[in-house]
């Protein structure tokens, strides 16, 4: 059992998988053969695995996160034994007794805990002012950077390749300001990005200016949006609260990467309060993010809010699950997507993409590509040039009659992640 007495089901146990391999390898552990000395009390959740070697891998999963830790070698989290453990567990098998005794290696209240030192605010504060100086001096020199293509002619971008920008990218990335150095990395790559290319330099070269003016500004803007520019050059995102109460249904699920970090994309809707919430989850050097949370879930938690003006992003609590229907949002029809990305784009306006769900839509194909249109045909919304196996999962779940479609809406359409047919409400279909 969890903290709060609630015990997952196989099927969620499985869902926690991060790929199909680490599946199948659960499946295959999940007997009492190869575990010894297994138990469970307050959440946790131990067991000795029998593998290869001559010493047992120890296995510890606390189940509030759920959060793993084991002594194999496997990159991926949660690996087989913690699958194969939680699945031993959520069958009630003998072999996992509740109650048990925990060793000290898998007592949470045991483990060894270093103390934090005693934080300085005044040395605090003076790093703050250090990187704020940096960060400024970035933006300046950024500033200069667009004057002088301004006044050059953006076709003289095309000629002068991407070095010089990468060049201005790296003293952004001297100046502590990631942030920028991202746009300007952007804007080094438009002009070779095909026919139109000046028109959408301009638009980022637009983009990066009112972020700098911003920045310099920053002590005159309201504090919601001062908390979104310092966001957006690049300092840390931190949880300003307070706490978030509901019973949150998970929306979506996707990994991007860059061959050193994962970045996992989690969106949920509180069905009591109708907020919807981004959880970021991160794995370094080729390891999955941590946090698995299976589409369609339904979880009772907090979440705390991030500062900032317009902003999703939440750190998550503990998240249990609920009982009851795991129903989809409420969604509306396209116009009232788009009503709801402006007013996002006023509260920040180097937004890329907002959630938003589309109700009693038809997946058509139009002149420009595919498309989502409003059941009644008066309205429709370019898809942002989906790959073909989500294209076909969502053609196949329509087959021509209306769905509701959750996904994020930005300027070049709408990307579609999750899907509901009308005649299975309850079962949402991933569709990346």
């Amino acid at each position: 059992m969890n903290a709060t007495g609630t015990r997952r089901t196989a099927e969620q146990v499985r869902a926690l998988a991060p790929d199909e391999a680490s599946r199948r390898a659960g499946d295959g552990l999940a007997a009492p053969g190869p575990w010894s000395g297994a138990g469970g009390r307050d959440g946790v959740v131990w067991g000795q695995c029998a593998g290869s070697g001559r010493t047992p891998y120890r296995t510890v999963v606390d189940t509030a996160g759920p959060a793993y830790a084991c002594t194999c070698p496997s990159r991926r989290s949660p690996c087989k034994h913690a699958l194969g453990l939680l699945l031993l567990w959520a069958a009630g098998d003998p072999a996992v007794p509740d109650g048990a005794e925990p060793p000290d290696w898998a007592d949470r209240r045991r483990a060894p805990r270093t103390a934090a030192a005693p934080a300085d605010p005044e040395a605090a504060r003076r790093r703050a002012e250090r990187r704020a100086a940096r960060v400024t001096a970035g933006a300046e020199e950024l500033e200069r950077r667009l004057a002088d293509l301004v006044r050059g002619g953006l076709a003289a971008a095309g000629r002068q390749g991407y070095g010089l920008w990468e060049e201005t990218a790296a003293r952004m990335v001297d100046a502590q300001a990631p942030g920028l150095a991202a746009r300007v990395r952007e804007l080094g790559a438009i002009p070779g990005s095909g026919p139109g290319w000046p028109v959408r330099l301009l638009e980022e070269c637009a983009l990066a200016h009112l972020l700098d003016r911003a920045w310099l500004a920053a002590d005159r803007l309201p504090d919601g949006l001062a908390a979104t520019v310092r966001t957006r050059v690049g300092l840390p995102s931190v949880a300003a609260g307070p706490a978030v109460r509901d019973r949150w249904l998970v929306l979506s699920r996707t990994d991007t990467g860059d061959g050193r970090l994962t970045t996992r994309r989690i969106w949920l809707y509180g069905t009591a309060g109708g907020r919807t919430a981004l959880v970021l989850s991160f794995g370094a050097a080729g390891r999955a993010p941590a946090l698995v949370l299976p589409v369609g879930a339904l979880l009772d938690g907090e979440l705390t809010p991030h500062a900032g003006s317009g902003q999703l992003r939440a750190d998550p609590g503990e998240l249990v699950p609920a009982p009851g229907p795991a129903a989809p949002p409420p969604g509306g029809p396209v116009g009232a997507a788009l009503d709801a990305y402006g007013r996002a784009l006023r509260e920040d306006p180097w937004l890329d993409s907002w959630p938003v769900t589309l109700a009693r839509v038809v997946p058509a194909r139009a002149e420009y590509g595919w498309q989502l249109a409003d059941a009644d045909g008066h309205e429709a919304l370019p898809l942002t040039a989906p790959d073909r196996p989500t294209l076909w999962r969502l053609l196949a779940l329509s087959g021509g009659a209306p769905v509701t479609v959750f996904g994020e809406c930005g300027p070049g359409g709408f990307t579609p992640l999750t899907a509901w047919s009308p005649e299975a409400p309850g079962e949402p279909v991933p569709l990346t």
